[in-house]
């Protein structure tokens, strides 16, 4: 029987020769995380466990990403907690704060790599799909439970084709064909389903792209978003994996679920209007409604990678952000930060009137920082527009990748950024 990549790797993982969708299975897990959002309460259930010692330490890693540097006591007793559990646990992968975003961190340090398991207490885990792993979330207590096990029941998913056709356009990212599949198949669409990516429109996807649109995968409801394996993923991985990995791909005559074709080369940036990430619009037709902004965010783990900020300076350069626009820029890691500062984006982003914030999830879902008030309206590379998600429930919140939120706050109202190419 055919076998799709996401069926291969949870065959291996659970001992067998094959799965079928439906069926549920018991599989050894390569890698877990957990971050100060749900680290606190795993810790919390791992406690009342008769087991006192994770069962695999090398293969936790933890980070502290999302209110920090502390904000609250709440918040630093939750970090003392984990920092703790860490030294005596003797998880070595431990991010503090100012490292980064989770999502981001595993894959930059080389922890992910193609045919594992990957699972962690964040929903947004999807993003390391796009290195040919499988990826997905789980609940604390889950989590608990695989600290002291290493497994995790699964039910094997069906799995949906996504052909990517073509080249895409100028100005058109990860982000776009993300939005541009939540415009057809609408949040929940894909629930509980694998989404693997094929066609050969994907040999033209950076990896930054990839992982944007694996982490977007999410809003779709899908169990998990994969890249089969090829030149850009071996690219990706040859200065961070030393040692040798298993590739999967699906079987040649592999029978999906369904098939979606995407149209890179007709694809235009999009963008996503209040409240749901599939309220879904060319950014030329939103332009058109003269919609004005009091905010631009360019991060979070969607969008706050090296391509993300390169875009963006590149739109902001020797130019000023519209009077009355805040601009939040933050770059997803440490690593990053510092190689955008070295190349001087830094300084372009400053120089146009941005403010640049430490790595971190930071305005994502306002974590210390980009709350919004009534009345007012934003546009971020987030994955998420939902009612209060950046403070009070009237604020408006728009997505779009990082061109868009660029060339929006320097006309000071949402355009299509193809204009500044």
């Amino acid at each position: 029987m055919a076998q799709t990549i996401t069926e291969k790797i949870l065959a291996r993982a659970a001992g067998l020769n094959k799965v079928s969708p439906g069926e549920i299975i018991e599989a050894r897990v390569d890698l877990v995380m957990t971050h100060d959002h749900q680290g606190p309460m795993t810790l919390l259930e791992f406690a009342k466990l008769p087991i006192r010692r994770v069962w695999d330490p090398d293969k936790v890693v933890m980070v502290i990403d999302h209110r920090t540097p502390s904000q609250t006591p709440q918040a630093a007793k939750n970090h003392k907690a984990m920092r703790e559990f860490a030294r005596a646990q003797g998880i070595k992968n431990f991010y503090d704060c100012g490292e980064g975003i989770c999502h981001d961190l595993v894959v930059e340090k080389g922890h992910i790599v193609p045919g594992m398991i990957f699972v962690a207490t964040d929903s947004h885990t999807l993003t390391a799909g796009a290195l040919g792993a499988f990826a997905t979330g789980v609940g604390s207590s889950e989590m608990a439970s695989i600290l002291a096990t290493g497994r995790l029941w699964f039910l094997v998913p069906q799995t949906v084709a996504v052909y990517l056709r073509g080249r895409p356009g100028k100005a058109v990212f990860g982000k776009d064909i993300a939005l541009e599949l939540l415009r057809r198949v609408k949040t929940g669409g894909m629930d509980y389903k694998a989404i693997e990516f094929l066609g050969e429109g994907t040999a033209h996807l950076s990896m930054d792209s990839r992982l944007s649109l694996c982490n977007m995968a999410l809003e779709m409801g899908a169990k998990n978003a994969i890249f089969p394996p090829d030149d850009v993923t071996r690219a990706y991985l040859q200065q961070r994996v030393p040692g040798p990995y298993r590739e999967e791909v699906s079987d040649p005559n592999t029978v999906y679920a369904t098939a979606i074709e995407v149209d890179l080369e007709s694809l235009e940036p999009m963008v996503a209007e209040p409240y749901t990430p599939d309220k879904v619009r060319p950014a030329a037709e939103v332009s058109a409604e003269e919609v004005c902004i009091d905010q631009a965010i360019i991060g979070t783990c969607t969008n706050g990678r090296y391509e993300d900020l390169a875009i963006a300076a590149r739109i902001l350069q020797g130019k000023k952000i519209a009077s009355g626009v805040r601009l939040l820029v933050v770059p997803a890691t440490r690593s990053l930060w510092l190689r955008a500062s070295k190349e001087g984006l830094l300084d372009i982003f400053m120089e146009a009137g941005a403010i640049v914030s430490y790595p971190c999830c930071g305005p994502c879902g306002a974590y210390g920082m980009g709350a919004l008030t009534k009345g007012e309206t934003c546009i971020t590379t987030g994955s998420r527009n939902f009612i209060a998600r950046l403070g009070d429930p009237e604020a408006k919140i728009y997505l779009g990748n990082a061109a868009t939120v660029a060339a929006s706050a320097l006309a000071g109202k949402i355009v299509d950024p193809r204009q500044y190419f």
